[in-house]
């Protein structure tokens, strides 16, 4: 994420300090353009690889400080969360080998934060979200302490007037979340590709790149699971969306974009217009101490400015396809950052996709000299987020207006279009062979990561925690992203596979009932008593305005009984808030197992509610920790 010594602490007079460093960047920028400046006559790639670290259990391990010390590689760095990492790759000549250097650093890379996981008791996940992922791992406690991570955070939660970012997303599931902070965006890792432009193509290269996303991104998908719930083919679209979002209520009702956009419209001339409609649209977020550098003047001193201001606003706003602007050995240059794919599934999936995007944005730029006439920009938008929603089972509406199955658009069109693209380039023909082959492979049997996750949830018995089923899933993972082996060969996660049964049992948050009945304080107790019967349950938790403010029991039923208080008539005049126990005994989820039976213990109780914050998240029961204990107990009697 860029500069860490910034600050969201300004003055009304650093802030218009700040915006006029901004707008001199953007005015040497422009210069830097008009006089040739900027690199030309070379093409070079990149990528950034991020990663989750895991720990024993499979759930997020806090331990990124560890692990970088214990690697000592100038590649590797940090990223929001404690349990984030993230590798910076050497930049290749697009030409020959490239892909397979490019493959080979990131395996390089990737063994060596493995054994520094390894020496701290973590592992190293690939995915973009990790599906043992819970709501408390994304505390201000594990977010990585250097000032830009705290003060982007505050100055999001102050743009935002203290509102809560609220989340709500559709799938086969659905998740409606509320968040105070923004850890969410450390639910998402991604693998970036970087492709480098002059000024001159740039405008025409930036289009190529906003239509041809929506395919490559279609046969990348892997983010189909968010804390249990099963969501959009690539959740991470929708998650990052919200995690970010500025906007206040009516911000949104005038229609203004989010800091995280595909954008409006195509670029006609110049990547001055990105920048500059991101300098109008989105506040400043964060500031940094300046050199004091006029970029001006430093370009009439025959100097290259860094225009670090502008380089800082940039990376506050989140274009899937950003512009970026960089200076490698005195040399300017311009690139586009693609940030839309998936950390994952494997090493060889990730440069099967770069492989992808690379070709098309040569292969289709020779065929088509002006997207802009064939295609509606509103069309690639609409492409974007249906290929993140269904993956390989989208429809798209490609260059002429005729709407296709992106399958059949991979396979008929663009995979070859992309080999020819390579060859343009003299990629070497193994390599070409080796990347698209993996993923005419992969289109064919209509398998990417999010279609494996969840194949292998529907295969996995219903049975047991939910939490079960997302430690199998990171552990197949594991495995055979160690070995680097493409997602069309993976057979399905195993179930039995996940080492120790008593990993699924630690917290109550693994476990507790999340698909609750409850009533409210005014209704009535015969209500509740049906509840009981119909559902076969002995406690019915109580809420008022979406919060918990009581518990029924079974026994407060029948003591009711027993004083002949509901016969007919009189149950018609009794309230639930007669006869609930008013603030019961809550935990939270990441209350221990262990805890919760002394809590149980002690106060002799039949069910704890589990609570969130202020919001019910689940119950347990004693009837839970019954069938915790024989699991528990068949284990151990089936030994090793």
């Amino acid at each position: 994420m860029g500069e860490h010594q910034v600050s969201d602490e300004v003055d009304d007079a650093e802030l218009r300090a700040f915006m006029r460093a901004i707008l001199a960047d953007v005015h040497a920028l422009e210069e830097l353009i008009d006089k040739g400046m900027i690199e030309s006559g070379i093409r070079r790639i990149g990528a950034e690889q991020e990663m989750f670290l895991v720990d024993e259990t499979l759930s997020a391990a806090p331990v990124a400080t560890q692990v970088l010390e214990a690697a000592d590689d100038p590649r590797l760095t940090t990223e929001l969360a404690k349990f984030n990492l993230e590798a910076n790759l050497s930049p290749q000549d697009f030409g020959g080998d490239c892909l397979r250097k490019l493959e080979d650093e990131i395996e390089e890379v990737l063994g060596i934060a493995r054994e520094a996981a390894q020496r701290n008791g973590a592992k190293v996940v690939l995915s973009g979200i990790l599906p043992t992922l819970r709501k408390p791992d994304l505390t201000m406690d594990n977010m990585t302490p250097f000032p830009r991570y705290f003060a982007l955070n505050k100055a999001m939660q102050r743009m935002r007037g203290g509102q809560a970012f609220q989340v709500t997303i559709k799938g086969k599931d659905e998740l409606e979340l509320a968040h105070e902070n923004v850890m969410l965006e450390a639910a998402n890792t991604s693998f970036q590709i970087h492709f480098q432009s002059s000024a001159e193509e740039f405008a025409r290269l930036y289009n190529l790149a906003q239509a041809v996303t929506a395919p490559v991104l279609a046969v990348a998908v892997n983010s189909p699971v968010l804390m249990g719930k099963r969501l959009w083919n690539e959740t991470r679209v929708a998650l990052f969306h919200h995690s970010v979002d500025t906007r206040n209520e009516a911000h949104k009702a005038r229609g203004g974009r989010p800091r995280v956009s595909f954008g409006d419209r195509w670029v006609d001339d110049s990547v001055l217009e990105i920048f500059r409609e991101d300098i109008a649209r989105f506040r400043v977020v964060l500031s940094t101490a300046l050199d004091g550098e006029d970029p001006l003047e430093a370009l009439r001193a025959g100097r290259v400015p860094e225009l670090k201001a502008l380089r800082l606003h940039n990376g506050t706003v989140y274009r899937w396809n950003r512009a970026c602007y960089g200076v490698v050995d005195n040399v300017p240059h311009l690139r586009i950052e693609n940030r839309a794919l998936p950390a994952g599934p494997s090493v060889l999936d990730e440069v099967a996709n770069a492989a992808l995007y690379f070709g098309l944005l040569s292969g289709l730029g020779e065929q088509v000299p002006d997207l802009r006439k064939v295609m509606e920009f509103d069309d690639a938008r609409h492409n974007f987020f249906s290929a993140a929603r269904y993956g390989l089972d989208a429809r798209l509406t490609w260059i002429g207006g005729r709407t296709y199955e992106v399958s059949d658009l991979l396979q008929q069109a663009l995979i070859p279009l992309a080999r020819e693209g390579l060859e343009r380039h003299s990629i070497a023909s193994d390599d070409i062979d080796r990347y698209l082959g993996v993923l005419s492979d992969r289109v064919d049997r209509m398998v990417t990561g999010a279609s494996w996750a969840m194949t292998s949830l529907a295969a996995m018995p219903a049975v047991g925690p939910r939490d079960a089923r997302s430690r199998a899933l990171v552990n197949a993972m594991v495995e055979h992203q160690r070995a680097n082996e493409p997602i069309h060969s993976w057979q399905p996660a195993a179930f039995e596979k996940v080492s120790d049964v008593r990993d699924n049992y630690l917290t109550v948050g693994q476990f507790m009932t999340t698909d609750l009945l409850t009533v409210h304080p005014e209704d009535l107790v015969d209500l509740a008593a049906s509840l009981m019967d119909w559902e076969r349950i002995r406690h019915v938790p109580v809420e008022e305005d979406g919060r918990l403010v009581g518990l029924i029991s079974h026994r407060a039923v029948l003591r009711l009984v027993a004083r002949g208080h509901l016969d007919r008539a009189r149950s018609e005049k009794v309230a639930v808030r007669e006869i609930m126990r008013p603030d019961p005994i809550t935990v939270a989820p990441e209350t221990t197992t262990l805890e919760v039976l002394r809590i149980m213990r002690d106060y002799n109780i039949g069910a704890l509610p589990v609570v969130d914050g202020d919001t019910l998240a689940g119950i347990v029961t004693e009837r839970d920790l019954i069938e915790v204990s024989s699991k528990l107990l068949e284990d151990y009697l089936r030994g090793p």
